[in-house]
């Protein structure tokens, strides 16, 4: 996966982290654990503020 992957980000993070509340989550949470997601590999320089916010979102809505 790749930073651009943010619907798929999403689902694994729903799934990994089923107790957790995505609009509850930091940003420097939110990015580590998609770094330790199997599978993803980006380069977190990549990542910006709007990245986050697309799989915050994405989260949200998939546990919605």
């Amino acid at each position: 996966m790749k930073w651009i992957d943010v619907q798929d980000i999403a689902i694994e993070l729903s799934e990994a982290r089923p107790d957790t509340d995505p609009t509850q989550v930091n940003f420097v949470d939110l990015m580590r654990w998609v770094l330790e997601l199997p599978g993803f590999d980006d380069d977190p320089q990549h990542c910006g503020e709007r990245i986050l916010e697309a799989i915050q979102q994405a989260w949200i809505d998939e546990i919605g």
